[in-house]
């Protein structure tokens, strides 16, 4: 569910405004004044709408526009092809989410939600609150690239350019661009098709561009940050498992967990994952050590069928078990520091034999979910964490940068990393739903004048096309509104 704190935050907001704008045009003294300062300032006010449009950058936009004709010219003709081809492509993107959303619905399988490509946000359920800033400008970004795209194009292909503007949806903003009508409606379908696809077009360089840099950031960084060397911890959340006094602390450098090394973030959200779908690794312990250091226990079983020897009171000692030489499953209660630390890690009591010393491989006997995961984070002791991995890598914030000086920010590479996917995340998007053949999208837009520049002379009548183009329109209007019923159904309600 959306929580109730967001939603009369939001309810709110909107409802001071708009009372306060009701106000001011119903007074008798104030009206005439208000409605000339929204006019001079290009301000407007809607229920959940407010825009503001200028002239200030008309000339910037004249000047792009008439820059360098001929490769404006090759650039939005690249972007007309690619926008009828996103077009297309949307449609079968949208049939394929909406397929795997059906198919959660009735399996209720959860993990099928990270299959999609397409997934409806909204702030303050499936996005962190600490996101926000990252998730509104990438979307304040990728939208006025999209509407610089159509304003340039147009200005190329001879359609007077009005102005440039900005507005807020509920919580979401965006931008557009003011032209002619009329100058539109006379210049030919290929030419509209050029200004109508620069937009999804701009949004796509974008992504690249985005993609270009966080490809190469390791590069751009180099003379400040070093890559390679392990994960940089960045924060430990307060109820994070891994905070404590032999925990994890920032600036923390961790190069292995268990036998898995750790040279980036990626390798530490690999290794986590592995460790999650396969048994717990067992270590090696000579025989000796085993009868030393184990005492007598009561054996009994748990809920789940896994085994439990120690004391629910004990904070330093683990359940293990074994084989023995006669293959007889035995357990015992072991403090699991003194059985990890300089220990090798098994499978079998066979890989444990060395210098013909009795060795067995004992193996942690947890939860089923539950694994004992050791922690390299050198200078410091390693850390022995007992629970989810996945509560690991929840609660602990990692970085492949590290700072080669002290009075480096060890949270710039992290920025720019979030920023650029969400870039890539968000631009995306906006291309394929732009590119959707729907309703008040560019793809009714992009729809109407292919359908002028392709099927004018198979359907002679402009009326029967325009009710071809209509039955389209509310096929992809249809198909993107489900997509989007359903998958805010399945962000709040589920």
């Amino acid at each position: 569910m959306i929580p109730i704190p967001v939603v009369v935050c939001v309810l709110g907001g909107w409802c001071a405004i708009y009372l306060a704008d009701t106000l001011l045009k119903s007074s008798s003294s104030l009206k005439a004044s208000y409605e000339d300062w929204l006019v001079n300032y290009g301000l407007s006010v809607s229920p959940f709408h407010m825009r503001w449009q200028t002239a200030l950058f008309n000339r910037q936009f004249y000047n792009w526009g008439r820059w360098k004709p001929r490769f404006l010219y090759l650039w939005f003709s690249m972007g007309m092809v690619f926008g009828i081809t996103a077009m297309f492509g949307s449609v079968i993107l949208l049939g394929k989410t909406l397929m795997q959303t059906l198919t959660q619905m009735l399996t209720e399988a959860p993990t099928a939600q990270n299959d999609r490509m397409l997934q409806v946000v909204v702030p303050g359920v499936n996005l962190p609150v600490s996101q926000l800033t990252y998730f509104f400008s990438a979307i304040l970004i990728s939208g006025v690239i999209h509407e610089v795209g159509h304003g340039v194009a147009a200005i190329r292909e001879q359609v007077r350019f009005n102005g440039f503007g900005i507005f807020i949806f509920i919580v979401y903003p965006g931008a557009f661009v003011d032209l002619f009508t009329t100058h539109l409606q006379l210049i030919s379908p290929v030419q509209q098709l050029r200004i109508f696809c620069a937009g999804v077009w701009h949004n796509f360089v974008l992504g690249v561009v985005s993609f270009m840099v966080l490809f190469l950031l390791p590069a751009f960084l180099f003379p400040f940050y070093y890559t390679g060397v392990g994960a940089l911890v960045t924060e430990v959340t307060e109820d994070s498992p891994a905070n404590g006094p032999r925990g994890l602390f920032v600036g923390d450098i961790v190069t292995s967990l268990q036998d898995c090394p750790i040279y980036g973030v990626e390798d530490w959200n690999s290794c986590l994952g592995d460790f999650s779908q396969k048994s717990q690794i067992g270590y090696c312990i000579n025989a000796a050590t085993l009868q030393q250091l184990s005492f007598p226990a009561r054996v009994y079983r748990r809920l789940d069928g896994t085994v439990e020897c120690c004391s629910n009171s004990s904070l330093t000692d683990i359940c293990f078990s074994y084989n023995n030489n006669l293959d007889s499953h035995r357990y015992a209660c072991l403090p699991a520091r003194k059985v990890i630390e300089a220990s090798r890690v098994c499978r079998t009591n066979a890989d444990c034999q060395k210098d013909f010393v009795s060795s067995f491989c004992v193996t942690p006997s947890l939860e089923n979910q539950t694994r004992l995961i050791r922690v390299k984070h050198p200078p410091h002791m390693d850390m022995l964490f007992v629970g989810h991995p996945m509560h690991l890598q929840y609660t602990v914030s990692l970085s492949s940068f590290v700072p080669r000086h002290n009075f480096l920010s060890i949270d710039l590479p992290v920025v720019i990393e979030t920023f650029c996917k969400y870039i890539i995340s968000l631009s995306g998007a906006l291309a394929v739903i732009n590119a959707v053949p729907c309703f008040a999208l560019d793809g009714q837009w992009i729809l109407n004048s292919f359908l002028e520049a392709t099927l004018s002379s198979l359907i002679l009548e402009k009326q029967n096309r325009e009710l071809v183009g209509f039955l389209i329109l509310l096929a992809g209007s249809t198909l993107l509104a489900a997509n989007v019923a359903l998958g805010l159904w399945m962000v709040t309600a589920r």
